[in-house]
């Protein structure tokens, strides 16, 4: 659409024949049949271990929990981790997870992979806009070549599985950014309503769900553009006005509602200390030196770092392009304020992930340099070729460190990616960076299928909280015991449990097991026959202050089983004994 409005000048010299269409779809557009291809391949690359990975603590379970219990209270504005407020982010994701559920004819007992959903909505959403955002300066297929590189990366295959807020995130960040391209690209300053709606919009449902971080990467953007043109007019045709106002209209009722009913203090909580303290200093020991963003892209955005070392002199050549100058001005500024933040995360970027995208795929799309310096080729190979080795080695030696045996399935997939993406490093060398793109992107696609599909559910020894969730199943003495547990208290237990599980320590889980008083039910289905029943999870290092608690009460509990495995958060491995009331 906007292609037609650019001068020849500003377009990218493609060379299509480098990438052959076939025959038989040559009078089909191109833009009905690559998006209908990237949905697919997103959904097929997404799938593996979305149902069959349990909840990664800590975050993740958060927030199904808090999902969780507004479904359970059929309340849908305060945000609350059991008994405590959860007010670090807004209730966008919250309002997305109880939808999926609702949608699904689930209640707040649905699986996991029911939560995770709008993530995995989001991460097939990120590829398609990727593609929308990349025809706004370019061909088809260059654009279909930047959705692939976003979708075949790490971080996106990460949280794309997770029920969290930054696969949802992204896609708002790159729909605003889109609608953003073509209003500078068209230079009207007449209204644009459609693109003035999805452009208000996104950047309203991103700040619900995240926050000012999709203010700050769009707004730092307008920054850019203005610093490279010296002009603004063309924001007119953003409807800037009524724009603004329809952005309130969608954010402000949450903010005030959540204001009166806390007495203020979500906002203490999540700009006074959450916001703060993440931009001022490291938050939960996160805290990182400038550059560690750049050590982090350069393992979570793989594939991309390969392609994007190597078009580095291209992409500065054509810095005077629209493309590079709307690519930089999205990612450049964003990524210096990430760098001085305090907290750094790796997922922090992923904003800023389809910027390079676009513009490694606009560099790719000219063609093979078979004249490239051999530094960028080789060092193109090696950001390329040595993490599908690491990935590769990690699937064999991490389930052996734990004390399984590995995945046979999950070695044979990461090997067959990874020799298809050393062939493509192979290609790098050899200049011929056009054929190695595809076949990167298979093999990396290939190595997370693999990873989530087989390697990381049969990581039995890390999944402490499902393990020990079935454990009591087993061993309680009632259909649906109160439950208690000490020494162990990550999200996810809580999450898989219930919500009225109890996390206590030793004395007091003694104290909990022995009570006369009858324990609250553990939920909805429990009956009065049930209500007395109790299970206790003791964690070896609270059993001494357990067992000596217990028997000033004059019993002596004795474990009816075992459940070991080694905490991912803090790297300690645990034995946990369960005890059930007298």
């Amino acid at each position: 659409m906007t292609s037609n409005m650019m001068g020849s000048k500003d377009r990218p010299k493609i060379m299509t024949a480098k990438f052959p269409c076939p025959q038989s779809l040559e009078r089909v557009p191109l833009d009905l049949i690559l998006p209908v291809v990237l949905f697919f391949l997103a959904v097929v690359a997404f799938v593996p271990g979305l149902s069959g990975v349990p909840p990664l603590d800590r975050d993740e379970p958060r927030f199904a929990q808090a999902s969780k219990q507004m479904l359970e209270a059929h309340q849908y504005i305060d945000i609350r981790f059991q008994d405590q407020s959860r007010y670090k982010k807004p209730i966008g994701i919250y309002w997305l997870q109880t939808a999926a559920v609702t949608l699904t004819g689930h209640d707040a007992k649905a699986p996991l992979w029911v939560y995770r959903l709008p993530s995995f909505i989001g991460g097939i959403l990120a590829v398609l806009l990727t593609y929308w955002v990349a025809r706004a300066f370019s061909d088809p297929k260059t654009a279909f070549i930047a959705a692939l590189l976003v979708g075949s990366t790490i971080i996106l295959g990460v949280e794309a599985r997770l029920a969290k807020t930054d696969a949802s995130l992204l896609w708002t960040v790159i729909l605003a950014q889109g609608a953003l391209a073509r209003l500078w690209l068209e230079k009207k300053t007449t209204p644009s309503w459609g693109l003035a709606f999805c452009f208000w919009t996104s950047l309203a449902v991103g700040v619900l769900i995240k926050g000012p971080i999709s203010l700050m990467v769009i707004g730092l953007t307008l920054a850019g553009l203005f610093a490279f043109e010296r002009d603004i007019k063309w924001f007119k045709s953003a409807v800037p006005f009524f724009g603004f106002l329809w952005f309130l209209a969608l954010v402000l009722p949450w903010f005030l509602v959540i204001g009166k009913l806390t007495n203020y203090a979500f906002f203490q909580e999540a700009l006074g200390h959450d916001l703060l303290g993440k931009v001022l200093e490291g938050q939960e020991s996160h805290g990182k030196p400038p550059g560690m963003h750049l050590v982090f892209m350069a393992i979570v955005f793989w594939p991309l770092p390969g392609f994007l070392i190597l078009s580095i002199p291209r992409i500065w050549q054509k810095r005077s392009e629209k493309i590079t100058r709307f690519c930089a001005s999205w990612f450049l500024p964003s990524w210096i304020v990430f760098e001085l933040m305090g907290t750094k995360l790796p997922h922090y970027t992923m904003p800023l992930l389809p910027a390079l995208a676009i513009c490694v795929a606009a560099a790719m799309s000219r063609g093979d340099d078979h004249h490239a310096h051999t530094f960028f080729k080789w060092t193109g190979a090696v950001f390329l070729g040595l993490p599908a080795l690491l990935l590769t080695i990690a699937t064999i030696f991490l389930p052996l460190h734990l004390g399984i045996s590995p995945s046979l399935p999950g070695i044979a997939t990461s090997v067959v990616a990874a020799l298809l993406v050393l062939f493509a490093a192979m290609r790098l060398v050899a200049g011929r960076a056009v054929q190695a793109v595809p076949v990167a992107i298979g093999g990396a696609f290939i190595m997370s299928a693999g990873f989530w599909g087989y390697v990381a559910p049969a990581l039995k020894p890390i999944w402490i909280s499902s393990r020990l969730v079935t454990a009591i199943s087993e061993v309680a003495p009632c259909r649906n015991p109160a439950v208690a547990i000490a020494g162990f208290g990550e999200p996810s237990f809580v999450f898989l449990e219930g919500t009225n599980t109890r996390i206590t320590s030793g004395q007091q889980a003694a104290d909990f097991l022995v009570s006369n008083q009858p324990a609250p039910p553990a939920d909805a289905m429990a009956d009065s026959a049930t209500a007395a029943c109790r299970v206790v999870a003791i964690e070896s290092r609270q059993e001494k202050a357990f067992l000596t608690e217990a028997q000033t009460k004059s019993i002596t509990p004795t474990p009816i089983k075992l459940v070991q495995g080694l905490n991912i958060n803090g790297g300690h491995h645990m034995t946990i004994g369960l005890y059930a009331s007298p």
